[in-house]
């Protein structure tokens, strides 16, 4: 199996690239779609292995799956499954925002603990209190939770934290319940937005998507449609941070800028050009960058905690000191051994602090990804490192970038896939 990525670093990225669907878009809006006894077809999807594991899963639960060259058809009339494959729930987190859907299609539904990156405490209790809060009944035997919703209920409900997964799984479960549903502290992220939209197109009366506040009125039913999700604002922001590590001038076609403000604006400060019109980014650099003191991530719309392991690799080659603060979750600074081993200046406070001072330049290594984005930092660091990087368990990578190689190839960088 292809499994590593060999990187000749050292050269700058010029050219265009045209950015993909998004991974948390599309996968929310593959689970919604079940609540409809219909036909959908989602265009241009992410050809990456979560959009694969996410078509297992609903073939599993009865769908119906036909795959074209720019759309997936999905078949959802004869569904007759309630209980979600327990082996392919642990590859992604995102087998969680079936629940939603499942207890609206079904009211009742079986799940298993959802897998992922190990990147800290990612605890459904905020779904499970919410369902609670919802009239569902919920229960535990071994490592399976049993949800019956039978009794269920429109309801107001006040997330502790603006969590995205709940956000969308109370949406889901609500938009066919009789009544006024109310989410306070709702999660704002885009993704959110276009799950909202899917559903309104289907004929769910959803307001305030993008707000604190998220009111559902419950509709009788939902039907079939056709969509297209917005761009990946992750993965065009990581083709901004390897232009501003390498140098060079990369244009970003179907790129959501304002969905990438936080990031523009700090490489902005720290010395990059960047132009924006419509859907197009076009960055510039000269890979003679300054510090931007401090990098504090956090829920949309601050700095996304899905960037923070690709500026801590941009951050290592900065002139000046960064700190670095994560305060979504815990484990994300796993990649920090494997960039002190290519030569970085990384001190670690604690588990969610950092402080780095910036290095003239960083030298090859073997390194391992140990997460979806960290994998990615490393093939950044790979870019700019004097030598060849290898950056093994590369598959992780794949479950959001979709062929992320040939992209940064296109742009002049050398990468092989071995």
């Amino acid at each position: 199996m292809l499994d590593k990525y060999v990187i000749h670093g050292g050269n700058k990225l010029y050219g265009s690239v045209t950015i993909q669907t998004s991974k948390n878009a599309t996968l929310p809006i593959m689970a919604a779609s079940i609540i409809a006894k219909d036909k959908f077809k989602i265009f241009n999807p992410p050809k990456i292995s979560d959009v694969n594991n996410m078509l297992l899963i609903l073939n599993k639960l009865g769908a119906i799956i036909e795959e074209k060259d720019n759309y997936i058809q999905i078949d959802n009339t004869s569904l007759n499954n309630l209980k979600i494959d327990c082996k392919l729930s642990k590859t992604m987190r995102s087998s969680i925002f079936l629940l939603g859907a499942l207890l609206n299609r079904f009211k009742f539904a079986i799940i298993s603990a959802p897998g992922g990156c190990k990147i800290g405490k990612r605890p459904i209790d905020l779904h499970i209190n919410s369902f609670k809060k919802l009239g569902v009944e919920v229960k535990t035997c071994g490592k399976q939770l049993y949800f019956n919703a039978l009794n269920s209920h429109p309801a107001k409900i006040k997330l502790k934290l603006p969590s995205v997964g709940a956000t969308e799984n109370i949406i889901e479960f609500a938009c066919t319940l009789k009544g006024k549903t109310t989410i306070k502290n709702a999660a704002r992220e885009p993704e959110v937005v276009d799950l909202c939209n899917f559903l309104n197109l289907m004929g769910a009366k959803i307001y305030g998507a993008g707000s604190k506040t998220i009111t559902i009125y419950g509709v009788d039913s939902l039907r079939g449609v056709k969509y297209t999700p917005i761009s990946d604002r992750i993965v065009a922001g990581t083709i901004m941070i390897a232009t501003a590590i390498c140098g060079g001038k990369v244009c970003l076609k179907h790129a959501n800028p304002e969905q990438n403000k936080k990031l523009i604006e700090i490489l902005r400060l720290i010395g990059c050009k960047i132009e924006t019109k419509c859907d197009i980014i076009t960055i510039s650099s000269d890979a003679n960058l300054v510090s931007p003191k401090n990098i504090l991530t956090g829920f949309y719309p601050n700095f996304p905690t899905d960037l923070q392991s690709m500026m801590l690799t941009l951050c290592c080659v900065l002139k000046g000191k960064t700190t670095v603060q994560e305060s979504v979750f815990e484990n994300r600074f796993l990649t920090v051994p494997a960039l002190i081993k290519m030569g970085a200046n990384i001190k670690q406070i604690n588990k969610h602090k950092i402080v780095v001072n910036g290095v003239k330049s960083l030298y090859a290594a073997r390194v391992k990804s140990t997460d979806l984005r960290g994998g990615a930092a490393l093939i950044l660091a790979g870019l700019v490192a004097d030598g060849t990087t290898k950056v093994t368990n590369i598959k992780l990578v794949n479950r959001g970038y979709q062929n992320l190689h040939e992209m940064l190839n296109s742009l002049g960088a050398c990468i092989k896939y071995e």
